[in-house]
């Protein structure tokens, strides 16, 4: 298969799975072996192709963004999500990540610890589903800096590929008293700033890498994956509000088994 529809493929898998409990880096990683685009490239474009689906949200949320630059109105405690939940969500993930960004790098990029982190990031989805923890956010606006600050250290389990961004944020939250949707929307929102972060140190680190020969295979992961994020993120919205998160952790446990005896048997 060509690098072109490689990259088409990628990217729709990229958009599908970013901001579902299921892990988009796993699901990358494990398709691009699949597929045979592997290499320092495929690294890059894995990159790339993450802010086709952070796009997405800005769009789908952007009036709330164009709020946040307000900056008298967004530090201000008035019922809403404000900067300081953004930056009390993000702080953890960030020391972190920046820490022990080169260790991930070279050790948890790889199938074997991506099928590992997708059975553990399972589990941890169905503690949080089955605890009923009693729900003081209903709306993503009733969430609190305590509950923000949370959420933020359980983002840092999705530095591990494999383990998903949404996966051990919502799962966080459900934990901590916020509802499924209140979660997910927060989610959503910090993601975009984190993911920006990561995605431009990842790419200022991978620059000798980059080539302009490259170029139309990231622009056909980026626009496929800006596409289907859009719709994938308002779908997600809507099943969650009927659908239990327990699904996605069975999900994970049978694309594990899957993948494992594909690549390994």
């Amino acid at each position: 298969m060509s690098d072109f529809w490689s990259a088409i493929i990628l990217g729709i898998v990229e958009g599908l799975t970013e901001f579902l409990p299921v892990s988009s880096t796993g699901h990358m990683i494990l398709t691009g072996h699949l597929l045979g685009f592997t290499g320092e490239k495929a690294k890059t474009f894995e990159i790339v192709v993450q802010l086709g689906a952070v796009l997405a949200v800005l769009v789908l949320y952007w009036r709330r963004f164009i709020g946040f630059l307000n900056f008298k109105e967004s530090f201000s405690n008035h019922g809403k999500i404000n900067l300081i939940h953004m930056a009390l969500a993000m702080l953890p993930a960030v020391i972190v990540g920046l820490a022990i960004h080169g260790w991930i790098k070279e050790h948890l990029f790889g199938p074997a610890t991506v099928l590992v982190s997708l059975v553990v990031g399972g589990l941890l989805i169905l503690v949080a589903d089955k605890a009923r923890v009693r729900i003081t956010a209903e709306k993503m606006d009733d969430i609190s800096y305590k509950q923000a600050f949370g959420i933020g250290l359980f983002q840092c389990l999705a530095l591990w590929p494999g383990f998903s961004r949404s996966g051990s944020t919502i799962s966080g939250g459900m934990l901590l008293g916020t509802s499924q949707k209140a979660a997910a929307e927060f989610t959503f929102l910090v993601s975009v700033p984190v993911m920006f972060g990561a995605t431009g140190l990842d790419l200022y680190k991978s620059r000798d890498l980059l080539s302009m020969d490259d170029l139309g295979i990231f622009i056909a992961g980026l626009v496929a994956s800006f596409v289907v994020a859009m719709i994938a993120v308002v779908t997600f919205l809507n099943i969650i509000k009927r659908l239990s998160l327990s699904w996605f952790a069975y999900y994970r446990f049978v694309l594990a088994a899957v993948f494992y005896v594909i690549l390994f048997l």
